[in-house]
C-alpha cells in the first residue's frame, strides 16, 4: 500500500490539494445530487427507486405483484416477483450480478438493451445510490430453486451478527445461500435501514407521497399490484387498475365532463446518434433508430383548472418535457385549425393560445422508449428531442379521429370549442380591462405633461412612446405617425446629466420627470417592467452633434434608473436619414444615412448614365423634413430602421457612462484629446 501525500501547506493550491472520491464516496458527499434532497423527500425517493426497478420487471412481463413494507424501526422493503437480480459472476468485474448492481454506480441491465426494451430506471444507480446512503441494505433473491443473500453496511459488502445496522459487521465478498425457494417462486426482497446522519434531522418517509405513487404506477402499468402495509398502518393498501390512463383520467378530474375521455395511442419512430455497447465490451458511437409508444388519455371539464401529468416508462416527469412539449404544441395547433374551420373562431379574431385550451383539462401524458435522455438523475424533466414530434402526431391525428371527426361526439366536439374560445375571450377581455384599469390610474394619479400627444390604443405589445427633440418635430411628427399606437413626447433640449446629478436634481428636473411619469413604471429598484404603458420606447434625435449628446444623455436616464427598459430590449434608437437625393426621371428620391452611403450611391447613379437632380438636401434636423418623408425613412414599421440599445457587459457600460458623463473631468479630457485624430473634422455639424 502507497503511503498518503504530504498533506499541502496552508495557503498553498497544487495536485495534492486535488480529492478523488471513488466507488460510492461521490453519492455519501453529495446525496443531493442522487436523489434531490436530504430531507424526507429524498428518503421517500430511495424507495422510489427500488420500487421503479421492480416495475421495469412488470414492464418486460415478469412481474404481477410489488409489496412496500414500512417497518417500525425505519427501514423499509421491496418485495417483487420478478425473475430475480442475477446471481451469477459477471465476467469482466468478477463480481456476482447482486454485488454488482449494489456497488457500481451505472452498472445493471438497462444500458444495452438486453435485459429491458423499456425502463424507469435508466441510469443505473438507483440500487447503488440506495446503497449508499443506508447504514444497512439486506438482499434477498429467489433465483433457480434457491434463495441467495448478501448484505451490506454503508456500502461494503458482508454479514451481521445480529439484527438492525447496529448488530456486528464483519465485511465478505460474495453471495450467501439461505435456502431454498418454493419452487416456481422468483422474485427480490431489498430491505434497507437509511444512513440517518446523512439525512435532514426528524426527517421520515412521506407515507402520502408514497401511496400516491404506487397508485399512479397502478394506473399505468395495468394488470399489476402494488401494495402498501408496514407496523404503523391501519391496515394494507392494495392498488390495481385494468383501464389504464383512462382511469388514471377519471380519477384525477374533479369536475363535470365537457366530454367523454379520449384514449389516444399509437408509436414511431427516430434516430438518435448515442454510445452503444459492442459485443466486446466497447462504447462506440453510432445512430440508432429508437421505437416510441404513445398513450394518452384527456377530457375536458366544465371548471378551469389544469391537470395535465407526464409520464416516461411510468417514471413521473413533474417538469414536463420533449413529451408534453409535443403534446400541448400540437393540442393548440389542431384546436386552432378546428376552431376555424368550425366558424366558431373567425377570421379577424385572434388565435387560440395555450392557456386557453388547457382551461379544464385533465390530461394525462405517457410514453415508452427505450434508454430515455433525462435533465438529472431525479428524471424530473425528459429531453430526448425525437419525442415530441411523435407526440404531437399521436394527438393531432388521435384528436380528429376521436373528437373533431367523429360523428358520434359531434355535439361534444362543439362544446369544447365553444368553451376553448369562450376562454380566449374571457382572457382578451381581462387584459383589456387590466390595461385599460392601468390607462387610466397612470392619468389620474399624475398629471402628465401636457405637451404628450398620447395614442388611442392600449395594448402595450403594440404601443411605441417617441421622444423627439424640440417642438418643430413634434409638429411634423404628428402628422408623421400612426396616432393608433404611436405616442410623441417632446423634449426641450438637453436634459440634466443624471450620471453627474443625484435622485433629487433628477426628480426636479421637468424633462425627467415628463418621461418617468409618461413611461409610468417607477424609477430604480421601484421599477416595475409590467407597469411600463408603452411597448417600446425610440429616442428620435436630430443627426447632428447636439441630437448625438441628447441621445448619451436619455439613454444615461435609462441606464441609471430604468435599466430594466434596456435590459428587456424595449429601449430603441431611430434612424433617420442623413441625405435626400432626387434621380432625374426616378419617381421616389433615394436617402442614404451615411457620407460613405451616400458616396456609393453617387457612383451607382452615374454607373447607370443617370444624374441627379438638383443638389442633395442633407438633412440636419427633422424639422426639415415633410410628414411624408418622416414617416417614410423613420416612422413606418414597414421601413423604418431602429436600432435597439443592448446593455452588454453590465461593469464595460457603468465604466464608459462614467467616463463620458460623470463628474470627473480629467479623464473624459485625456479621452478626448487621445482621440481626437480619429474624428473626420468634415462631417462636424458646426
Amino acid at each position: 500500500m502507497t503511503s498518503p501525500a504530504p498533506a499541502p501547506r496552508r495557503g498553498t493550491y497544487d495536485a495534492r490539494s486535488l480529492s478523488v472520491l471513488e466507488g460510492l464516496e461521490a453519492v455519501r458527499k453529495r446525496p443531493g445530487m442522487y436523489i434531490g434532497s436530504t430531507d424526507g423527500k429524498g428518503l421517500t425517493h430511495l424507495a422510489y427507486e427500488i420500487v421503479d426497478n421492480a416495475v421495469d420487471e412488470a414492464l418486460a412481463g415478469h412481474c404481477g405483484r410489488i409489496e412496500v413494507v414500512l417497518h417500525g424501526d425505519g427501514s423499509v422493503e421491496v418485495h417483487d416477483d420478478g425473475r430475480g437480480i442475477p446471481v451469477d459472476v459477471e465476467p469482466r468485474t468478477g463480481l456476482t450480478g447482486v454485488e454488482l448492481v449494489m456497488t457500481r454506480l451505472h452498472a445493471g441491465g438497462k444500458f444495452g438493451g438486453e435485459g429491458y426494451k423499456t425502463s424507469g430506471g435508466l441510469h443505473g444507480v438507483g440500487a447503488s445510490v440506495v446503497n449508499a446512503l443506508s447504514a444497512r441494505v439486506d438482499v434477498l433473491v429467489r433465483r433457480g430453486g434457491r434463495v441467495h443473500s448478501m448484505s451490506f453496511c454503508r456500502g461494503v459488502p458482508g454479514t451481521f451478527a445480529g439484527d438492525g445496522p447496529a448488530a456486528p459487521f464483519t465485511p465478505r465478498d460474495g453471495l450467501s445461500v439461505a435456502g431454498k425457494a418454493p419452487k416456481g417462486q422468483t422474485g427480490t426482497t431489498v430491505r434497507w435501514w437509511p444512513d440517518l446522519p446523512l439525512f435532514t434531522r426528524g426527517s421520515a418517509v412521506d407515507v402520502g407521497e408514497l401511496r400516491d405513487r404506487l397508485r399512479q404506477t397502478a394506473f399505468l402499468v395495468p394488470g399489476l399490484t402494488l401494495a402498501l402495509r408496514g407496523d404503523l398502518l391501519e391496515q394494507e393498501e392494495s392498488f390495481r387498475f385494468d383501464g389504464g390512463t383512462v382511469d388514471f383520467v377519471e380519477h384525477l378530474a374533479v369536475d363535470g365532463a365537457v366530454c367523454d375521455p379520449l384514449h389516444l395511442v399509437g408509436e414511431g419512430t427516430f434516430k438518435e446518434t448515442v454510445p452503444v455497447l459492442d459485443d466486446a465490451g466497447h462504447m462506440s458511437t453510432q445512430e440508432v433508430q429508437r421505437s416510441c409508444e404513445v398513450d394518452i388519455a384527456l377530457r375536458w371539464g366544465v371548471g378551469y383548472d389544469t391537470t395535465v401529468q407526464s409520464f416516461c416508462n411510468v417514471v413521473r416527469t413533474g417538469h414536463g418535457g420533449t413529451h408534453q412539449n409535443g403534446f400541448e404544441r400540437a393540442l393548440l395547433r389542431t384546436l386552432n385549425d378546428a376552431a376555424k374551420a368550425a366558424r366558431v373562431l373567425r377570421v379577424n379574431d385572434a388565435p387560440l393560445t395555450k392557456d386557453d385550451v388547457l382551461e379544464g383539462l385533465t390530461a394525462v401524458v405517457t410514453v415508452k422508449l427505450p434508454e430515455p435522455q433525462y435533465l438529472g438523475q431525479t428524471k424530473d424533466e425528459l429531453g430526448t428531442p425525437g419525442v415530441a414530434r411523435i407526440v404531437a402526431d399521436v394527438v393531432a391525428k388521435g384528436l380528429r379521429a376521436e373528437l373533431l371527426d367523429a360523428r358520434k361526439r359531434k355535439a361534444q366536439a362543439r362544446t369544447v370549442l365553444d368553451k376553448v374560445v369562450a376562454a380566449s375571450k374571457t382572457r382578451q377581455a381581462a387584459k383589456a380591462h387590466k390595461d385599460a384599469a392601468r390607462r387610466k390610474t397612470a392619468l389620474e394619479t399624475s398629471t402628465l405633461p401636457a405637451k404628450l400627444a398620447d395614442c388611442r390604443s392600449t395594448d402595450v405589445s403594440r404601443t411605441e412612446l417617441w421622444l423627439v427633440e424640440g417642438d418643430s418635430a413634434l409638429g411634423t411628427g404628428k402628422l408623421a405617425r400612426n396616432s393608433e399606437f404611436q405616442a410623441l413626447l417632446p423634449l426641450r433640449g438637453k436634459i440634466l446629466n443624471v450620471q453627474k446629478a443625484g435622485v433629487a436634481e433628477m426628480l426636479g428636473n421637468a424633462e425627467c420627470a415628463a418621461i418617468i411619469q409618461v413611461v409610468g413604471a417607477g424609477t430604480g429598484r421601484t421599477f416595475d417592467l409590467d407597469q411600463m404603458r408603452y411597448g417600446k420606447v425610440v429616442l428620435t434625435t436630430d443627426a447632428d452633434v447636439d441630437g448625438a449628446h441628447i441621445r448619451c444623455l436619455l439613454i444615461t436616464l435609462f441606464a441609471r434608473y430604468m435599466r430594466p427598459v434596456i435590459e428587456a430590449g424595449r429601449l430603441y434608437a431611430a434612424v433617420p436619414p442623413l441625405h435626400r437625393i432626387e434621380v432625374a426621371g426616378a419617381k421616389e428620391p433615394v436617402y442614404t444615412y451615411s457620407e460613405k452611403q451616400m458616396q456609393a450611391e453617387l457612383r451607382r447613379i452615374a454607373a447607370r448614365g443617370a444624374r441627379v437632380k438638383g443638389q442633395i438636401q442633407r438633412y440636419k434636423g427633422l424639422g426639415e423634413m415633410d410628414p411624408d418623408q418622416l414617416r417614410t425613412t423613420t416612422m413606418h414599421p414597414a421601413t423604418r430602421t431602429l436600432r435597439r440599445i443592448n446593455p452588454g457587459e453590465v461593469e464595460a457600460a457603468e465604466r464608459a457612462l462614467e467616463l463620458l458623463m460623470g463628474n470627473d473631468v480629467a479623464p473624459r479630457r485625456d479621452f478626448i484629446v487621445a482621440n481626437a485624430d480619429r474624428v473626420d473634422r468634415e462631417l462636424l455639424d458646426t
